[in-house]
């Protein structure tokens, strides 16, 4: 699969994106792009309205912290735009339950720059015919 500097300069965005989050372990950055303009952005934190402390005493991540691509998704859901035929750009490949969130938004392409953990977001996307590719990080400085 092949990029384009479209993709890299989107990606670097994202991750420009991540640096907005207030979780200290990891911070994520996420686009949603449709016909080359952005419809959504994300990234990891806790819901609206809650404290903007996203791990415990332990340096354990709270339970009800959403992900980068599940914040987008959901702002995207709450405007005019549909994100069928959409790429989404994100820092760290989706996990399981974001990866369903990503078949049901009708995005059709997942780029990112890292891995997560558990790959079984990834298997599940392919297998329903999204298109997955990672780039990576030494990629993002070329044009």
């Amino acid at each position: 699969m092949t990029y384009n500097k479209f993709d890299l300069a989107y990606l670097r965005m994202a991750r420009e994106w991540a640096t907005l989050s207030y979780c200290k372990r990891k911070q994520v950055g996420a686009l949603i792009v449709k016909d080359r303009m952005i419809i959504s952005d994300g990234y990891n934190g806790t819901p609206s309205g809650s404290e903007n402390q996203c791990e415990d005493d332990e340096g354990d991540t709270h339970w009800y912290v959403l992900h980068a691509e599940a914040n987008a998704i959901l702002k995207l859901a709450a405007s005019t735009q549909s994100a069928k035929g959409s790429t989404l750009y994100l820092t760290l490949s989706p996990c399981r339950d974001c990866s369903k969130l990503v078949l049901q938004a009708g995005i059709s392409r997942v780029v990112y720059l890292h891995g997560y953990k558990d790959e079984e977001g990834i298997t599940f996307l392919k297998n329903h015919g999204i298109e997955v590719l990672q780039i990576p990080e030494n990629e993002l400085h070329h044009p």
